[in-house]
């Protein structure tokens, strides 16, 4: 049986997309924005950034932030009916 080719960015040519207004340099700002203990949080990828990026299936979900690890933070989500950690650098999360 032949396994699936590809990474974890596979099918992720339209999901991870830039708007066409939104492209360009990254903000230095969305790199050190901070983030309290229980703060809700969207997880909404910066494409050109790889590092601390989190799986496509949860692409557009809601958090909490509940932890800090180096630069990363530690959100909490609900996947179906199960809670899960992430570990997701700031640049791909924004202020619900």
């Amino acid at each position: 049986m032949a396994q699936r080719q590809g990474g974890g960015r596979r099918k992720t040519r339209g999901k991870f997309r830039k708007n066409i207004k939104d492209r360009g340099k990254i903000s230095i700002k969305k790199y050190f924005q901070e983030f309290k203990n229980g703060d809700r949080v969207i997880l909404k990828a910066e494409p050109a950034v790889q590092t601390g990026m989190y799986f496509r299936r949860f692409h557009g979900k809601v958090g909490e932030k509940i932890g800090k690890k180096g630069e990363c933070y530690i959100i909490n989500i609900k996947d179906f009916n199960m809670n899960k950690e992430l570990i997701v650098h700031p640049i791909h999360l924004k202020r619900l």
